[in-house]
This record gives structure tokens, sequence and C-alpha cells, in this order.
């Protein structure tokens, strides 16, 4: 049998928080309504178990000093005091944790949205209100157990022969048997249904979010409270805009002729058709900054920028009376065709392309 503390992945001095942190994690992970794989499923069940038995001082302790035969605790139990009670365990418990994926656009997670999730998930089962039994019957005491949840054995110890106590396999630990079961869900007191819930998507959110609705997972077994629903946000990649973090990218393309007399443009934006203004002398690789046009800062007030990239087309096919022109321009210009010109770092910017390229 695997080491329940690697199951969890922590280690043996863990606190409960530790614990408790790693067992979440791995549930959303693994948890049959995100991954319905049989062998995830098992793998599920191996952690849950493992949970229960690091989550409870006493089963902790007992596995520590014994594994999975006796303990400390039966030891002492045995000599001082004849068998300590511990209880039956209750029916009701509290429900799993769930996770969800939800795809949002761009324009959803710049300026917000709300959506209605349709999950299926543990519900209260309406037939029994979560009793688990039939006809408004109850749970009758374990004839095996009497109730106590546990039954006595007698096991081999360096110490001789103790008393151990171990959960009532007839109740499986409830200490109670129900012997008229709900048909509706066969006693486990809840059952499996899809609902709607309401969401509302903050603006700012990104790939990797996630939001808690307090409440919203799965009812625990005999009706117990729900666990929490966590939705994680991912975010779909806009058909020509690009996202780096509050600021948005855009890259468009002109003649050179705008580039070298000036022009004006208009481009789509998130916030509709916006006008960029093209200076004389525009080069390729320039920029115009639109401010307060980006996405919604999560975590603070306002908006990003956007940012809008310039690329200068030079043509590619002139004819004769182009050509032309283009020659008298450079000749008015004293600009000799065979003239080059070798730039500077400074001029280039060539260390901070690298920098850039390597972040």
């Amino acid at each position: 049998m695997a080491d329940l503390y690697e199951t969890l992945g922590v280690d043996r001095d863990a606190s409960f928080d530790d614990i408790k942190k790693a067992y979440r994690k791995l549930a959303r992970s693994y948890h049959p309504d995100v991954n319905p794989d049989p062998e995830m499923a098992e793998k599920f069940k191996e952690i849950t178990a493992a949970y229960e038995v690091l989550s409870d001082p006493d089963k902790r302790q007992n596995y520590d000093v014994g594994g999975n035969g006796f303990g400390f605790s039966d030891i002492m139990d045995a000599f001082f005091g004849g068998g300590q009670q511990r209880g039956p365990r209750p029916r009701n418990r509290p429900g799993q944790d769930a996770l969800i994926r939800v795809e949002v656009d761009l324009m959803e997670a710049t300026f917000g949205c709300e959506r209605d999730l349709n999950v299926e998930t543990a519900i209260t089962c309406n037939k029994c209100n979560g009793t688990g039994c039939a006809n408004n019957s109850k749970p009758r005491t374990c004839d095996i157990c009497k109730g106590r949840g546990e039954t006595q054995q007698v096991a081999r110890s360096i110490l001789g022969q103790v008393m151990t106590s171990r959960p009532c396999a007839s109740c499986q630990g409830f200490g109670s048997v129900i012997s008229d079961p709900c048909g509706e869900c066969a006693g486990d007191g809840r059952v499996r249904a899809r609902k709607s819930i309401p969401i509302k998507i903050p603006a700012g959110v990104e790939t990797g979010n996630r939001i808690q609705l307090s409440g919203q997972g799965e009812v625990g077994p005999g009706g117990g409270a729900a666990g929490d629903l966590y939705v994680e946000i991912i975010e779909l990649p806009h058909d020509f805009i690009i996202r780096k973090e509050s600021n948005l990218h855009i890259s468009i393309s002109i003649p050179v002729t705008s580039a070298a007399i000036g022009t004006k443009v208009v481009i789509d934006t998130l916030d509709g058709k916006q006008e960029v203004e093209i200076k004389e002398g525009t080069q390729s690789g320039s920029t115009v900054v639109l401010r307060g046009l980006g996405v919604t800062k999560l975590r603070g007030s306002g908006r990003g920028d956007l940012i809008v990239h310039i690329q200068v087309l030079t043509p590619t096919k002139l004819n004769k009376e182009q050509t032309d022109l283009f020659k008298k321009i450079a000749s008015i210009r004293n600009e000799g065709l065979d003239k080059v010109k070798i730039n500077t770092n400074e001029e280039q910017g060539f260390f901070d392309k690298v920098k850039r390229a390597f972040r």
C-alpha cells in the first residue's frame, strides 16, 4: 500500500493546513467532474482516503506508529482505560470542492461579463431531504457495534495481546444502518444533477485567474454542506489584437508615401473605430499610443493603453513612371541610390531589441 504522505505529496511533519491545501490542489485535478478518466477516478479515491486519515489527528497518530495495523493509541487504550470510545462517524459530511474552466473572449476579459454556468454536480436529494431514508424512516442502531461505530478485536503486539478498535464493517463506522434506503439516492442523501449558476466575471481577468463561488460545489454525503466551486478563466486569442498584461497591441501597415507625408487612418478597436494620426516622416517600427484604450486593470484603477505598431510598406513593383518619380525625389533630396549609412547601436536600439527578445 502506498505511503499516505506520498499520495498527498506532503512531508511527514506537514501541518493540517498543508495537508488540506495539498488535498484540495490534487482534488481539483483528479475529481471525476474535471477528469472523467476511470484511472483518474481511482487516483481520486486514493487521495480522498489518504486525506481522511491524515486530516484526523487520532487516525494520523495511529498510522504514523502502526501503519495499517494497530497503533500507539490502540495500545494505550488497552492498558489505560480499556478502549476509549471515539464514537460513530456522522453521516452528514462536507462536500468536495469543484473546478470548471470558462472561456472568455478579449472583449469580455476587458469589460467583464455575466454568465450562467450549467454544471453537473451533487445536490441534496429532494425525495428524502438528504437523510438517505425512504418513507420518513430513520436509521436504526447497528446490531453489531450497538451504535458505537467500532468493533473490538484482539491483536498481538510487542506487549502481548491487546484489544484494538476498528470501524464497524457492518455499518461502515456510522453506528447505524439505513434499513429502508431512499430509492432516489440509494441512501447517500444526494444525487447527481445539472444546475445553472449565475456568475459575474470581473473586468480585467486573464488566463489562470480563478473565481471562488462559496457553497456552489458538491453537496456532501447525508446532505452535508456544499463545498466551493472554483471557476478558472481561459482567455481566447483575438484575431488581430494581442494582449500584454493591461496593454493591447495592434499592428498596421501603411504605404511609404503615407509614412513620408503623414496621414490619418481609422482602425477597429474594442472601443469601436478610432482615428490614428500618422505623423510626417514616420519610420517603420514606430508606435502610436492611444491612452486608456487597453484592458481594465483587475487590481487597480483605470485601463491600460492601446499601442499601435506601424510597419511601412516599401513597394516591390514599380512601373517606369513610378521609378522615374522616385529617382526625381531622390535627386531633389540629394539621396544617392548607392549611399549606405551604418547606424550606431543607439540609433538602431540594438541592445533594447535584444533585451526585449529575451524577455
